[in-house]
């Protein structure tokens, strides 16, 4: 299978009169973090929350910043998330993907909503009952 890439927008909501960032992510389903290059995260003014151990693809781990919140936006979906700063370019993996309840449509080579959501994010959950005794 070929890479797809998305353009997504990234912003700070920590500071709101900073530019929203329009970058070329790749879509990673293997992965499930937003991972941002060293220079995004300046760029963006993100400090770091904590620091995080990763497996990288050659199996070896690191430790690399935790940093956000961020808001990131394609086309009219949106979702806020925690990035890992690693690597050359901005990985967007399954967590973001699927909060914002986008599909990876290889044929086409890009990231879609989902058909059966088409208006609105959808997200399943299971509604807790409370039991009185």
């Amino acid at each position: 299978m070929r890479h797809v890439f998305a353009e997504i927008e990234l912003s700070n909501p920590k500071q709101p009169a900073l530019e929203p960032l329009k970058v070329r992510a790749l879509a990673d389903t293997g992965a499930l973090m937003l991972c941002i290059p060293e220079r995004v995260a300046l760029q963006m003014s993100l400090g770091t929350e904590s620091m995080r151990e990763v497996s990288v693809a050659d199996g070896r781990n690191m430790t690399v910043p935790y940093v956000g919140p961020l808001k990131v936006t394609l086309g009219k979906r949106f979702c806020y998330v925690g990035a890992l700063v690693i690597g050359d370019e901005v990985l967007l993996g399954s967590v973001p993907m699927e909060d914002m309840d986008l599909i990876v449509d290889p044929g086409r080579r890009a990231i879609t909503v989902h058909p059966d959501s088409p208006n609105i994010p959808h997200a399943r959950v299971k509604a807790m009952v409370l039991r009185s005794t």
